[in-house]
């Protein structure tokens, strides 16, 4: 006889290949369940998100320390919005992995053993990125835990990351931007030109509204500084001439200045497919550029054009020492700036004797041709 199993949300995604594909959840914890309904896969990894409800409901065990964190106010206030999600959807990997372990084991030093095992297994399925992701996330939890005097020490702080990410030399360069532009689809032309010249995350360039526009400024809150549900700041960024040209240009169809052919928002999810078709129509598909290194290309741009930290800070509104940060990951020795910092060098009142020194053999040789 077929049980019915009640909280269960189903996933409808369309594959590559045309075809549709449902997966299933459970509703309470997020848990994949794995094989068809009524299968004994599906059957057994339902039991085992019904078994994370109870630990979950229990108290002296991992899952209720991620209940308790989950609900602090830390959590819900000192995050953005899709920082949570995140979280979430990682803790729940961590749950179904250690739901049952007591936390009175976390103080000891031996727990970062089958921790780092756990980490191991996944980037082997998932990827290093992923892996160092989820025990990040753990690390954070445990940090709040002793924070609110739950355990004594937390032992994975600090961890060996197996991930190395560096793209300070993965900006997009005029060729590939010219590339990009003369195959690309109007609306990914014009998403490229926002990001280029405003610096802003996708996320915000798929939900600017023409009222954010005024003219000369686009003035809007930044998604990634919403905070426990409190709405941004708004911040104001100056258009330049081009970015103007290419606003003022644009019919008003919509209230969103991106849209679809039909006139709709972008959902990020389509968004990224039209980039990379777009991507493959310009012959970029096995460039290591992404769209995030827009961003990047925006604030290296700004510092060859000579523009202070602080003044980058003005336009993308970061904080001084995440500007500084970027800086360091992108912008990359080239011979524009090694080029801009000689002729300063040369020109600088405070560097002219140092400009005039010559070797004796030199001094020698502008004798000789004098006398000649």
């Amino acid at each position: 006889m077929r049980v019915a199993l009640r909280g269960i949300n189903t996933v409808k995604k369309r594959l590559s290949n045309g075809r549709v594909a449902r997966y299933y959840y459970h509703r309470e914890t997020g848990a994949r369940l794995e094989g068809e309904p009524g299968s004994p896969e599906f059957v057994a990894s339902y039991a085992r998100a019904e078994q994370l409800v109870r630990e979950r409901h229990s108290t002296g065990v991992f899952a209720s320390l991620i209940r308790d964190y989950t609900m602090s106010p830390e959590f819900k206030t000192q995050l953005a919005d899709s920082t949570r999600k995140e979280y979430l959807r990682k803790l729940t990997f961590a749950e179904i992995e250690f739901g049952d372990l007591p936390i009175a084991a976390l103080n000891n030093p031996k727990v970062k053993a089958p921790l780092l095992a756990w980490r191991a297994a996944v980037a082997t399925a998932s990827g290093a990125r992923e892996a160092d992701y989820r025990l990040s996330v753990i690390s954070a939890m445990l940090s709040w835990a002793v924070d609110n005097g739950r355990i004594d020490t937390n032992h994975l702080k600090g961890f060996k990351r197996l991930y190395r990410s560096d793209r300070s030399d993965i900006i997009w360069l005029p060729a590939d931007i010219e590339a990009f532009m003369g195959a690309a689809p109007l609306a990914m032309q014009r998403a490229l030109i926002l990001a280029l010249h405003t610096g802003l995350r996708q996320g915000d360039i798929r939900k600017l509204c023409w009222s954010n526009y005024d003219g000369a400024n686009l003035t809007l809150r930044i998604g990634k500084n919403q905070r426990g549900g409190q709405k941004a700041p708004l911040v104001t960024i100056p258009c330049t001439k081009a970015l103007r040209a290419m606003l003022d240009g644009m019919e008003r169809h919509s209230a969103v200045i991106l849209t679809t052919k039909e006139g709709r928002p972008f959902t990020a999810r389509y968004f990224g497919h039209q980039w990379d078709g777009a991507m493959t129509l310009a012959g970029l598909e096995g460039s290591p550029l992404h769209f995030h290194d827009l961003r990047g290309t925006a604030v290296t741009m700004l510092a060859e054009a000579g523009c202070s930290v602080a003044q980058i800070v003005a336009i993308t509104q970061h904080s001084l020492a995440t500007a500084t940060r970027i800086l360091e990951v992108y912008l990359s020795p080239t011979r524009h700036l090694a080029n801009q910092a000689i002729a300063q060098f040369e020109n600088a009142k405070a560097t002219e004797f140092a400009n005039q020194l010559q070797t004796g053999a030199q001094k020698a040789q502008v004798r000789t041709n004098q006398k000649g």
